[in-house]
């Protein structure tokens, strides 16, 4: 038995390692989000603006409150951004939506690092050689340019990744840990550890609820195969911690929306979206047909790291990867880093939820960001490739030309993708160019309004326009201020009062072409201030209600 302070040196040794990657991926987060704020890029997504706004809606409306959390998204990532954006600058600039996102960043990259260093130091390799290939992986993770763009913004998708990747981390320490016929305190400590990260990631994006029921699975298998005493308690506890996410919006939807279900059916749910939005009057392509649905969204994760003839060949290395795995089933728990897979393509066949790239039919950039998903599993799944073949190389030449061919493919690779712009940022550039300039358009009217006069107005499209003019949200009666447990209407409402006669609680009336405030000021013949029309948005009024 070695003696207690041989055992602590590779742990302390690890902290700092740890510690490292994280400062650095700090620096990276920084600079990245430094140079986007400064181009004016960080609010080009429209998901983004949404969400900084419903965040800020939970204090500043008229009747402010957790139910401004809505339907649909889930709440954590507006919770977690409700303490930046209480400044109206941070508002404004869209600087406090990104700090969560840019903290997950940092916690990813060491999620990633940790896993990777876990897994080859288990596989019997070298401490040095776990700390190499965990270097690596961490870097091929932090410096992707989709990520780098993501993290800048408000986005959930690097709060998800950093859950997601430490609920594998812990699982895997647990799987590690529970090897024997009784489970230790470790291996328990590991699983609660686990169970958080899967309620934090059931509550951030629909993908942890997948996630959770996968991994409570395994569980329940582990634990019977062991059949340890006090083993099913242990067990039942982390399957009610991994349930509690789902469980408390499934609730949360069925005593305020009288439907458990109105995220997935609602009018403002992906299958709603997607039947008002079919290309063309035409389905995806991947409706009702799994492998098609599973092929676009590999097309997107291809798109994440590279573009052009490397998108396979990072493909190729990640069922390379496969073979130390299945190898050695002390690596199995890493298998867990495809479950974005099986899950879009249930999602794009029979969820409603469309990914269009640029290389298929339509040709269009649309959710390629859920590519991003794969990304750990990409990078995890090529290190371990490249590890594998230094590893059987019959020389110390070969596995020199191994290591730096693998090294190259990355640098090339992602040297391609800033030339060509990060799909991710194409995406958002691409889809928001209209929108920003009727956005932009609008403000510049709205500035002019009285200070303190009150807005009829419809929030769910161009909010951005009242967070460009700098206008608080409390100064408007919206949607959000609909009472919705008051079934099957509520004409006593705010909301709907207003609508019925705006001239009661509104001074103006902003409205789009369609929108219930259109319909409402057209149906009683306000006069307009003004109108602004974009080609690719509806029109844009603003009306005097008096």
């Amino acid at each position: 038995m070695k003696a207690p302070h041989m055992k602590d040196a590779p742990d302390l040794r690890g902290e700092s390692e740890i510690a490292w990657v994280a400062a650095l991926a700090a620096f990276a987060s920084v600079i990245s989000f430094l140079i986007y704020f400064r181009n004016g890029d960080i609010l080009l997504y429209g998901d983004a603006v949404a969400h900084i706004n419903i965040a800020r809606r939970v204090f500043d409306s008229r009747t402010p409150g957790l139910l401004q959390l809505g339907t649909v998204w889930l709440p954590l990532p507006h919770l977690l951004m409700i303490p930046f954006l209480i400044s109206k600058s941070a508002w404004q600039t869209g600087v406090g939506g990104s700090f969560p996102s840019m903290v997950a960043y940092v916690f990813s990259i060491a999620g990633i690092f940790r896993l990777v260093r876990g897994a080859v130091a288990t596989s019997g390799r070298a401490q040095q050689t776990a700390s190499v290939t965990a270097w690596f992986a961490a870097g091929i993770y932090g410096l992707n340019p989709n990520l780098l763009y993501l993290q800048s913004t408000a986005m959930t998708e690097a709060l998800y990744l950093a859950l997601f990747v430490w609920a594998v981390v812990y699982f895997s320490e647990f799987l590690h840990a529970a090897s024997g016929h009784e489970w230790s305190s470790a291996a328990k400590r590991s699983l609660w550890k686990c169970g958080g990260c899967l309620a934090a990631a059931c509550l951030t994006r629909y993908d942890g609820w997948f996630l959770a029921a996968c991994i409570a699975g395994a569980v329940i298998v582990v634990g019977w195969r062991s059949g340890a005493q006090g083993t099913w308690r242990t067990v039942s506890t982390f399957v009610l911690l991994a349930a509690a996410g789902p469980l408390l919006w499934l609730s949360y939807n069925g005593i305020v929306y009288r439907n458990s279900l109105e995220f997935a059916n609602g009018p403002y749910s992906a299958r709603a979206i997607e039947q008002r939005n079919a290309v063309a009057g035409f389905p995806h392509p991947g409706t009702h047909n799994l492998p098609v649905a599973g092929l676009y969204f590999l097309k997107a994760a291809e798109f994440s790291v590279a573009e052009g003839t490397l998108e396979r060949l990072w493909l190729f290395l990640a069922v390379v990867g496969f073979l130390p795995v299945l190898l050695d089933r002390r690596l199995a728990a890493l298998l867990l880093l495809w479950m974005p897979l099986p899950f879009y393509m249930l999602s794009v066949a029979y969820g409603g939820v469309p990914i269009y790239t640029p290389a298929w039919w339509p040709h269009s950039l649309y959710n390629l960001r859920y590519g991003v998903q794969l990304l750990p599993a990409l990078t995890v799944f090529l290190v371990l490739a490249v590890q594998y073949l230094v590893s059987i190389a019959p020389s110390g030449y070969a596995k020199w030309v191994i290591a730096v061919l693998g090294t190259a493919v990355v640098i090339v690779s992602y040297a391609g993708l800033w030339k060509a712009q990060p799909g991710c940022y194409r995406e958002a550039s691409v889809n928001s160019r209209t929108r920003l300039q009727l956005e932009r358009a609008l403000a510049e009217q709205l500035k002019g309004l009285p200070p303190r006069a009150s807005i009829l107005m419809y929030l769910g499209e161009h909010v951005g326009a009242l967070q460009d003019a700098g206008i608080p949200l409390d100064r408007t009666i919206n949607e959000g201020n609909h009472r919705v447990w008051k079934q099957p209407s509520d004409p006593e409402g705010l909301w709907e009062r207003s609508l019925a006669d705006p001239g009661r609680d509104a001074d103006f009336a902003i409205a789009f072409e369609g929108d219930p405030v259109w319909r409402a000021v057209h149906e009683r013949g306000l006069p307009s201030l003004v109108i602004i029309a974009v080609n690719g948005e509806h029109k844009a009024g603003i009306y005097r209600t008096h």
